[in-house]
């Protein structure tokens, strides 16, 4: 299976819409050609806009920029979220501006840069946000569907994009706030997100082996979240798990949980992160230490059930 990654397919989307919407223009912090932005710096060298290291100077200009009509994409690594949060904060979502965020190298496959690089909170810190969509596309096809989207959106956006090249799957129906059904199963739920789909769908191909019928859903959009999707399931199969390549505390886990409380859970298991810091080595050993291979995630969820 071909496989690409994310960010990469982000740097083709603005290119693509570039081409077709004048008002679009491309930021980034001194990061183009990690964030894949230098494609569209390359195509439109007129909308891009450089700002070094200076993210929070950065979302200022876009909030600026908004306000001319145009729409400002900006580009960086999902870890500096936090560096210019209180301009994400009250510069674009209290005014309610058109800004979008496209986001880089999130979670612990960013690799070997580290604990203090790897972006394990980004989406508690965006989705908390009012009025801010938080997008964490799968693969390259949902990517392009997300920032096709973001343009169309009046209003604060968050892509997460990754490092690590990851499984192209053939182009899904695309609804914002609407989840996808991956597999349909009986005997437990999966519900993930990002590029950590690939792992799940692992688990559950080899759950099947050992006779457990497992659902797996992939939600593009964390917010607005599809809670009706995760209730129908929750009702269905009793057991949830929830697996992400983010911190258990904020993100998909903390969505899921107040969505499909009362719905008749008897099991519920949030996979991620724990309360620590990710840490430097190869993205494959990675996920094998924190326990997101789908080996080690149909092992947990078999004992679990």
């Amino acid at each position: 299976m071909e496989k690409k990654a994310v960010r990469v397919a982000y740097g083709e989307a603005l290119v693509k819409l570039g081409e077709t919407n004048e008002k679009v223009v491309v930021l980034d912090a001194d990061l183009a050609s990690a964030t894949m932005t230098n494609a569209f710096k390359k195509a439109f060298p007129g909308r891009f806009y450089d700002c070094g290291i200076a993210e929070a100077n950065m979302v200022d200009m876009a909030a600026g920029m908004s306000t001319m009509g145009l729409i400002p994409f900006c580009s960086t690594f999902a870890v500096f979220a936090g560096r210019n949060y209180d301009q994400i904060r009250n510069g674009v979502c209290y005014p309610k501006f058109n800004v979008k965020f496209g986001f880089s190298h999130a979670g612990i496959t960013l690799g070997e840069d580290g604990g203090s690089h790897q972006a394990i909170e980004d989406i508690a810190l965006m989705r908390v946000l009012p009025g801010m969509t938080v997008f964490v596309p799968s693969d390259a096809n949902e990517c392009y569907q997300c920032v096709e989207a973001a343009a169309k959106i009046d209003g604060p956006v968050f892509i997460r994009t990754a490092r690590l090249p990851s499984p192209v799957y053939d182009p899904r129906p695309f609804t914002v706030g609407k989840g996808t059904v991956i597999r349909d199963g009986k005997d437990c739920v999966l519900f993930t997100c990002g590029i950590q789909l690939e792992h799940v769908i692992n688990a559950a191909e080899i759950l099947a082996g050992k006779g457990i019928d497992a659902a797996v859903v992939s939600f593009h959009t964390l917010k607005p979240f599809d809670t009706e999707l995760a209730r129908a399931y929750t009702a269905k199969c009793k057991k949830v798990f929830t697996i992400e390549e983010h911190s258990v505390i904020g993100g998909l886990g903390d969505t899921v949980a107040p969505a499909i409380i009362g719905y008749g859970v008897e099991t519920f298991e949030k996979i991620g992160i724990n309360d620590e810091f990710g840490q430097s080595g190869k993205p494959a050993d990675l996920l094998v230490e924190y326990g997101l291979t789908g080996p080690q995630l149909a092992d947990r969820i078999a004992a679990a059930l």
